[in-house]
């Protein structure tokens, strides 16, 4: 094993789900309020964010999105991308008061990279890079820390989706006996168990669902997760 993927949202950034998703909301309807009514632009918003989990590959997940984004509203709303863009460099700041960094996070990255493991951002690709990125900064880290990450814009699956994962690696070069996934999602980040991929849930901000079960090669919070990197050895 000498490749380690991170979940961001929950894992390297610790975050209260629903409050993240409120405040990003309630920042995405008041910036776009002279353009669509608030309801209206919640709803289809998450109905393509839905489109993107469904993704069957045939193109990447930005496109699915703004074609039922569009689609739904019956307007090309991609004439407006680059004010989307404008919120993520922006009013989305306003969602990282609902996030927790921990400064293991940034401990644990810097022991894999001292010692030589290879380290990719497995994130959900739910989101346009520009966003993700952000977010990569408010966890105290760097997007150069990462060898990958996946973000709408080069991505054709999403998690659960076990070929999210056969897409990743494939996008990295590894197979599934070189990596770790470390993630708090029992059913997202727990898929790439599915791929043969060891999975470590990282405690603390857990989401479990019923009738998932994720085999773990290993779990704990934090503490036990930088213990657990103490131990590898130097490649």
């Amino acid at each position: 094993m000498d490749t380690v993927l991170f979940d961001l949202d929950g894992t390297l950034l610790p975050l209260e789900q629903d409050d993240f998703i409120k405040e990003y909301f309630s920042a995405l309807t008041r910036k776009f309020s002279y353009l669509i009514e608030p309801r209206a632009l919640t709803r289809s918003v998450w109905a393509a964010t839905e489109a993107m989990i469904k993704n069957d590959g045939s193109d990447f997940n930005s496109e699915v999105f703004w074609r039922a984004f569009s689609d739904i509203l019956g307007r090309d709303m991609r004439v407006y991308e680059p004010q989307f863009e404008s919120f993520y460099k922006n009013e989305f700041s306003e969602a990282a008061k609902t996030v927790f960094p921990n400064r293991l996070a940034a401990e644990c990255v810097k022991e894999l990279k001292s010692r030589g493991y290879t380290l990719a951002l497995a994130t959900n690709p739910l989101f346009p890079a520009v966003a993700t990125l952000e977010r990569i900064r408010w966890a105290g880290l760097e997007p150069g820390d990462f060898v990958y990450i996946s973000t709408y814009e080069n991505s054709r699956f999403c998690k659960p989706n076990p070929r999210y994962f056969e897409e990743f690696l494939k996008k990295i070069g590894k197979s599934a006996s070189d990596c770790i996934m470390v993630g708090n999602d029992t059913r997202e980040d727990g898929s790439a168990c599915r791929l043969g991929i060891p999975f470590y849930l990282l405690e603390g901000h857990v989401v479990e669902h019923e009738g998932v079960s994720a085999e773990c090669f290993g779990r704990g919070d934090f503490c036990a997760l930088h213990e657990f990197i103490l131990r590898l050895p130097a490649l």
